[in-house]
């Protein structure tokens, strides 16, 4: 009786987490395919309020920024990691970094690049 209960447990664990990695990266897609379909608001809409706060500086706006950042995601490279409600999510020319608001995910960070020893460094930070 106890295997059972602890195959239920895990078959539940992994159900959540496999929905959960999918809105995550369709949070991520969704982005993306914003900017390369030219929709600078549809791409500010996923983001954060502070990552879409920190792009409207000068009197710029948001989706005026953003398409001109000219980012580029690319094909996963690999899926995402969750821990709790921050994820990231790798993609061939970029790391986008997420967090769960009680809407769903949204981008905290994109256009970002590692650096040995440091934090990253993201065109997009919030």
């Amino acid at each position: 009786m106890s295997r059972l209960l602890l195959l239920l447990v895990a078959l539940v664990i992994t159900a959540c987490s496999s929905q959960r990695d999918g809105e995550v990266a369709q949070a991520a897609d969704g982005f993306y395919a914003a900017l390369a379909s030219g929709d600078g608001a549809r791409a500010c809409a996923l983001l954060s309020p502070r990552a879409e706060e920190g792009l409207e500086k000068g009197g710029d706006t948001c989706p005026e920024v953003v398409l001109d950042l000219d980012l580029r995601g690319g094909a996963p490279l690999g899926g995402p990691r969750v821990y709790g409600d921050e994820a990231q999510v790798r993609l061939a020319a970029d790391t986008v970094f997420l967090h769960r608001f009680a809407d769903g995910w949204r981008v905290r960070a994109a256009g970002c690049e590692p650096r040995p020893g440091l934090p990253y460094r993201c065109e997009i930070e919030g």
